[in-house]
């Protein structure tokens, strides 16, 4: 349980305690003797002492302190009780209130001592200034949420962890610590790709993989990292109570949290906690500085795709403590036989019009294959777009890539598929998947499913592209009651604020490029 100590308590550190003991944890105040008794009487579930608070002796009867606030309203006495505090409490966290009108000099000194100093002068502009330029976020919230948490905190990736989840999460779970809150990074599902094992592995990160069966009432709070809302894209059950939000794609739904931090100005989630890292004063560790630069950097495409300002200016203070020997091996680990036996296959099957190929690669152990071929295929010459798909566990699974045209891919799948699966993404890299429903019990290499599986995903894509005007039948995939639909015919890319509003959070890996290239998009 949480100590907090106040001391020196004029008009504002009254109300800060009774702000205080509405919160778990005990508050104890230190005051003279003539205020102790209107305390009590106003604030009995606050534990008041009688004492000096400029004397160092007076600070031994609460050793287990894990803050002191100092709020009187004289500066010099307050200059008196923060240096007694500093010398008997070191490593408890110092908040001092400058009081009315401070002199310079006082001012300078309790800046010097204090880790926090609370001057009514700047307040207001540090107040301003923190919403302004962050979006609206606030680290003294941050922090007052992750301390009020009683119990470990979850910090839960998306489905399929991407490197920006994982590098979030481990991330989060650090500044957690560092404000006292117990916390652990976990996720749903699998970490397949070769390179997102390699980060874990190399980095020596420790996740929990929490499944269906795990008991979520061990946890004291959740936060939600690269995803917005618990029972989308996650494990979690859907009326979960969520604590902290941090995401960097716009979301689709309403999001409920006590502390939400939503910027899709940036390109990466890891880029945030950067941000949150220097301005609560943390210094990132080398293995937590090269996951997030990792993971800006396949968010963004190298820097290249949806980046900002800030994503340059956290990647370039994340280069100096990131361990680029290990970032070169984690992009350059050992490859699958089955990432090796899905490009082979969709080389051979690979079927191409115009700039755009298609391939299905048939039954599949590793989804995130899918997206490794569709990045190989997109280097042959004059294609500019590829569509690469596969079956596992009755699920057709889909991955897209475009390189040098105005396509947009994300909008092209939800307008293919969204009718008769999930689909979304970004411009230039998406995925899709949509159950077999009834054919699930075929085989997935057999013929017939096959080709029964190249007619629905040709048509349809081919359909949006304008390339292969035609009807589908959704009926065999117990879709629709109706016989046929028209698939809208688009000169180059669909836009529905329907469909935009649905793309964070839908089913499959298909949020980013670390769920595409590195997780099945």
């Amino acid at each position: 349980m949480r100590t907090r100590l106040v001391v020196g308590c004029g008009a504002l550190g009254t109300t800060l305690v009774e702000t205080l003991s509405e919160r778990p944890g005990r508050v104890v105040v230190i005051v003279p003797g003539e205020r102790a008794e209107t305390l009590r009487e106003r604030l009995p579930s606050v534990d008041v002492m009688v004492g000096d608070p400029t004397e160092s002796s007076v600070f031994e009867t609460v050793p287990d302190a894990d803050s002191v606030v100092v709020a009187g309203d004289d500066p010099s006495r307050n200059l008196q009780t923060a240096t007694a505090a500093a010398q008997s409490l070191p490593d408890a966290f110092l908040l001092a209130y400058t009081g009315r009108e401070p002199p310079a000099d006082v001012r300078q000194s309790l800046a010097g001592l204090a880790d926090r100093l609370v001057d009514p002068g700047t307040v207001f502009e540090t107040f301003l200034s923190e919403r302004v330029e962050t979006g609206g976020t606030s680290m003294h919230e941050l922090r007052s949420v992750l301390t009020d948490i009683d119990g470990p905190l979850a910090v839960v990736m998306h489905d399929n962890p991407d490197p920006d989840a994982i590098a979030s999460a481990v991330a989060l779970q650090r500044i957690a610590e560092y404000v006292g809150c117990s916390a652990q990074a976990c996720y749903f599902g699998s970490i397949n790709h070769q390179e997102n094992r390699a980060m874990v592995n190399l980095l020596e990160y420790d996740l929990r993989n929490l499944d269906a069966e795990s008991d979520l009432t061990e946890f004291g709070g959740f936060a939600l990292v690269d995803h917005a809302r618990p029972g989308v894209n996650d494990g979690l059950p859907e009326d979960t109570t969520v604590d902290v939000v941090i995401d960097h794609h716009p979301p689709r739904g309403p999001v409920s949290a006590r502390f939400a931090d939503l910027r899709s100005d940036a390109g990466a989630t890891s880029t945030l906690l950067v941000d949150y890292s220097r301005r609560l004063g943390i210094e990132i560790e080398s293995d937590v500085a090269t996951g997030l630069l990792f993971g800006i950097r396949v968010d963004t495409d190298e820097f290249s795709r949806e980046v900002s300002v800030a994503d340059f200016e956290a990647g370039a203070e994340l280069l100096p403590k990131a361990d680029l020997g290990a970032l070169e091996r984690i992009e350059n680990p050992s490859v699958s036989s089955d990432t090796l036996e899905t490009i082979a296959a969709a080389i051979r099957r690979r079927q191409s019009h115009g700039s755009v190929l298609l391939s299905g690669v048939g039954a599949i152990n590793d989804r995130d294959t899918l997206a490794q071929a569709a990045d190989r295929l997109l280097n042959l010459e004059d294609i500019t777009t590829t569509l690469v798909y596969g079956i596992q566990e009755g699920i057709i699974y889909i991955s897209a890539r475009s390189r040098g045209t105005d396509l947009d891919l994300g909008e092209t799948l939800r307008a293919a598929f969204g009718q008769i699966g999930s689909a979304g993404g970004h411009a230039d890299m998406a995925g899709a998947q949509i159950e077999l429903g009834v054919l699930e019990s075929i085989d997935g290499d057999d013929p017939s499913l096959l080709n029964i599986v190249d007619n629905l995903v040709a048509d349809q894509f081919l359909n949006v592209l304008d390339l292969h005007p035609s009807q589908v039948s959704l009926g065999t995939y117990g879709q629709s009651d109706e016989s046929t639909v028209d698939v809208p015919e688009s000169d180059g890319w669909v836009t529905s604020e329907t469909d935009q509003d649905r793309r964070d959070g839908a089913p499959g890996d298909w949020r980013d490029r670390g769920s595409t290239a590195r997780n099945g998009e």
